[in-house]
């Protein structure tokens, strides 16, 4: 179970810090990633963390986004900073793996997710 929180209307270039909390004894040996969607679009990889804390990001939030784990709470973090418009959409954490050099979900399973508004 995925659990995410932290969402909220910020305007342009202001900042949130989202937090997911993991129901999962394998958290800690599991890569984590945020995904988002935006209205009338598929999910859409931002960044994930591998169990040995190595982080990934996409293009598109390189510099602006961190992403960072805390095991003993089972929980994963992401600081957005910089934030733009294009960045709206509703947020979700989940397990992931690694394959043909990207990222892609564990299960076929999303949690609420938590929505992040950036007003121009």
């Amino acid at each position: 179970q995925f659990v995410e929180s932290g969402g909220g209307l910020v305007h342009t270039g202001g900042s949130l810090r989202l937090s997911c909390a993991v129901s999962a004894s394998t958290f800690s040996i599991n890569a984590m990633g945020w995904y988002r969607q935006a209205p009338g679009k598929q999910h859409e990889l931002v960044a994930c963390i591998d169990s040995d804390g190595s982080t990934n990001y996409e293009d598109f939030v390189k510099g602006r986004f961190t992403i960072s784990r805390d095991n003993a709470k089972n929980t994963v973090f992401l600081q957005m900073n910089s934030l733009k418009p294009e960045d709206t959409a509703v947020y979700f954490c989940t397990m992931v793996y690694a394959a043909a050099g990207t990222y892609y979900p564990l299960w076929d399973y999303w949690g609420q997710g938590t929505r992040v508004t950036v007003s121009p």
